[in-house]
């Protein structure tokens, strides 16, 4: 037992001594990367996913350490070609995973006067909510971030206009021929109108209609943020990464764009605050 402790101590010591700062950088890689992998795939459905390959591979290893050798050839065919597997079942997040690094910002100052006229888009999509709302007249509208929205951009009209107060309330009028589909702003601009969102496959409030789940959605396919006006209440709900605010204020939506678009923080105290870490605010 005396011998065992001490190799054992041998072999630690010998670790210590060839560890150098290379080894460190090197683990504190593979943390960071396993971390935000974690972490993104909490945010999706695909969270759901990754606990059934792993319960399948737990099965696998069970057959596998019973000998049994039909199921155990099935299993291994599958696990063979896990790489393909991955690759089909999580090739949106793959993507929205490789478009984040590739848009990302390599400079941390701040563009002043971008950030103002954010402010100003700001201002404004919430005034014309604001009014909307007041009116009980549904709007939805997706904000564009980080990841390029060109997909669904060309599902709708191209205008290329200002962002006005009457211009949204022109182009979600009831009568209007865009006014069931969604506005794309990108750049402070509204660059298309009457816009098809995917919608989402999660479970929501059989209150809620088609404007929030395609809200929803579309925040699970990437980074934009979607606010929702609803027509029956008037109501209006944030959707961000899955997750849905509804019966937020005029303030309070200023509050959660500021802090998106201007403050660029999206793990803000502000932000969990109003969506305290649920899925859906059902």
């Amino acid at each position: 037992m005396q011998e065992f402790f001490s190799g054992v101590f041998e072999n630690i010591v010998s670790l210590i001594s060839a560890f150098t700062v290379f080894d460190f950088l090197d683990i504190c890689l593979v943390a960071f990367i396993v971390y935000n992998a974690i972490k993104f795939l909490r945010q999706t459905r695909s969270f759901q996913l990754v606990k059934g390959i792993v319960l399948l591979l737990l099965i696998y290893l069970v057959i596998s350490a019973l000998n049994m050798q039909a199921s155990t050839y099935f299993m291994s065919r599958i696990f063979d070609d896990v790489v393909l597997v991955v690759l089909v079942l999580f090739h949106p997040e793959i993507r929205h995973i490789l478009e984040s690094v590739g848009r990302r910002k390599l400079s941390i100052n701040k563009d002043v006067r971008k950030s103002e006229k954010m402010s100003q888009t700001i201002t404004t999509v919430c005034r014309a909510c604001s009014e909307l709302s007041d009116k009980k007249v549904g709007a939805l509208i997706v904000l564009e971030r980080d990841s390029i929205l060109g997909e669904i951009i060309n599902t709708g009209s191209r205008i290329d206009a200002v962002v006005s107060e009457e211009m949204i309330g022109n182009i979600f009028y009831p009568k209007a021929p865009l006014h069931d589909g969604a506005i794309v702003i990108s750049d402070n601009r509204i660059v298309s109108a009457g816009c098809i969102l995917p919608l989402t496959q999660s479970s929501l409030s059989s209150e809620l209609g088609t404007r929030h789940r395609a809200a929803v959605g579309m925040s699970e396919q990437g980074d934009a943020v979607v606010v929702v006006v609803s027509e029956e209440t008037g109501a209006i709900s944030l959707a961000s990464h899955g997750m849905l605010k509804r019966n937020i204020s005029p303030g309070e939506l200023r509050e959660l764009l500021t802090n998106y678009f201007v403050k660029e923080q999206n793990d803000a105290p502000l932000i969990k605050k109003y969506f305290g870490g649920k899925k859906n605010d059902r």
